[in-house]
């Protein structure tokens, strides 16, 4: 004999709510108290209920797949913003595509185009720039697409970001409240707006405190522990020139800044003061642990997935009108890597 297959019916039954209920826990949590979702559940376990998603993605004529855009899969500042994007596309009944570009626009494209044939129904952007056929695409016909974490200056599409600018005054205050004057700043790479917004930070920071900007503080790296090993040899070597503090664009700048500090015997912080951004996991367990702005990963990734299951929702061509980005607030966390300004 075969086993009877559970339905939406039975799961419906065993919860003690509509079948129009247990829908919209599955494909929208977010309008389902979190009881209800819990009794729906319950109800999925005992009744094992299993959804038919291709039979309901035929008949809607969808994919049923979420396209993910990310510069660098290896970084780990992406692996919290993916796991917040994955458990919602889940919930929701979408699967996740993630597209490694390597800051490649040909394999923008290649991905890009996974829209137009209908292998995904929606895309994130996490890369900091629309592939061209998205930037030259009418405005009433924008496909579902959400950018998060890089704001892309004059896209209309819904935005999911922090405050830059401000989180890096912030991180840089701390060091001028400190007593330093003489700060260095490890940015990313030339052009890239969170290298844009968190150098007009370090600056304001400076100029706020009474302190001349110099040019010469300002080394270009790429985000990369590499990058910040470089940075630090150029900055530190030289006693007479040498800065007190070093804020950086990212965490691993700041453990390759702390890694050429060690190599010419400088103590972190007495000698040199260290200041990172992201908070990725090895920011608290490396030594010293590094004082950083905290970045609410997860929340960013959960952000864009509600924002984009809204647009998936709405049916047919989606409003492109600009209603401001979602800003999503960040933290400074003092550890061991920054401290008073030694005595010269």
């Amino acid at each position: 004999m075969s086993e009877k297959i559970a339905t939406i019916e039975d799961v419906a039954r065993h919860a003690g709510v509509s079948i129009a209920t247990v829908s919209r826990a599955l494909h929208k949590p977010d309008v389902v108290s979190e009881t209800t979702r819990e009794k729906v559940q319950t109800a999925i376990t005992a009744t094992g209920y299993t959804a038919n998603v291709m039979a309901r993605n035929l008949r809607l004529n969808r994919s049923g797949m979420i396209l993910l855009l990310v510069p660098d899969i290896g970084n780990p500042f992406f692996s919290a913003i993916l796991s917040g994007i994955e458990k919602g596309a889940s919930q929701a009944g979408y699967n996740v595509l993630i597209g490694d570009t390597q800051n490649d626009p040909e394999r923008e494209a290649t991905y890009a185009a996974y829209l137009r044939s209908n292998q995904a129904d929606a895309m994130i952007l996490l890369n900091g720039r629309l592939p061209a056929s998205l930037a030259n695409a009418p405005a009433n016909a924008t496909p579902p697409v959400v950018v998060a974490c890089e704001r892309i200056p004059g896209c209309a599409l819904p935005t999911v970001i922090i405050d830059n600018d401000e989180a890096s005054f912030i991180a840089n205050r701390h060091l001028t409240d400190l007593g330093h004057r003489r700060i260095a700043h490890v940015s990313g790479p030339s052009g890239n707006i969170l290298t844009i917004d968190r150098v007009t930070g370090y600056r304001r920071a400076l100029e706020a405190a009474g302190i001349a900007h110099d040019p010469s503080l300002i080394y270009r790296g790429d985000f990369s522990i590499d990058s910040g090993i470089a940075a630090g040899r150029a900055l530190l070597g030289d006693p007479k020139t040498r800065p007190t503090a070093v804020s950086c664009a990212s965490d691993g700048m700041a453990i390759g800044v702390i890694v050429a500090a060690k190599e010419y015997g400088l103590r972190i912080p007495q000698d040199v003061s260290v200041v990172g951004f992201d908070d990725i996991p090895h920011a608290a367990a490396y030594d010293p642990p590094i004082t950083t702005v905290r970045q609410p990963r997860r929340r960013l990734g959960e952000q864009a997935i509600t924002l984009l299951l809204d647009r998936l929702g709405s049916k047919g061509l989606h409003d492109s009108r600009d209603t401001g980005p979602v800003i999503i607030p960040t933290e400074l966390i003092v550890r061991q890597s920054s401290g008073p300004c030694p005595t010269l």
